[in-house]
């Protein structure tokens, strides 16, 4: 029996085993098309990972951004800033080890190397950005410069 029509690639799958179901994935055999031919394998092992989920979130004090790095250590992991107030968040997630008898049924996990870059405002502190790493979620504060008040004079008036 098919869960999944043969117009979508002739999958078969069994219903009553849940390790056998497949997906039909639309954009499968898309990294190996040959649109990606002509890209060096760096690029794409880079592309790999290169979608490491980071939100940015501004508070009043602060740029807070933070990135979801499940898996690495805070020496795998590097935050830059550089002229132009650019934030850099770069790492690599090294492959597992494979084993001559292990035998693979699925490979879900991503590996290789993401780089993340900001522009950031001018209200930011470039010379205090601080990070810190707690179960595999880097979070860098890039504190923000005070609004500066107009000073305001009373005048008296005369008369």
């Amino acid at each position: 029996m098919s869960l999944i029509p043969s117009f979508f690639g002739g999958r078969r799958t069994n219903v009553f085993d849940p390790f056998s179901l497949d997906v039909w994935d639309p954009f499968e055999g898309f990294l190996n098309s040959s649109a990606l031919t002509n890209v060096p394998s760096s690029a794409r092992e880079t592309t790999t990972f290169a979608n490491a989920r980071i939100d940015w979130k501004e508070t009043p004090e602060a740029h807070i951004f933070k990135a979801d790095l499940p898996g690495l250590k805070k020496e795998e992991v590097k935050v830059e800033v550089e002229e132009g107030r650019i934030l850099q968040i770069s790492g690599e997630r090294s492959k597992e080890q494979e084993e001559k008898n292990d035998k693979w049924h699925r490979v879900e996990r991503s590996s290789g190397r993401f780089m993340r870059r900001f522009r950031l405002p001018d209200n930011a502190k470039m010379e205090q950005v601080k990070a810190s790493m707690e179960n595999g979620v880097l979070t860098v504060t890039v504190p923000k410069e005070g609004e500066k008040k107009p000073d305001v004079k009373a005048i008296e008036i005369s008369g």
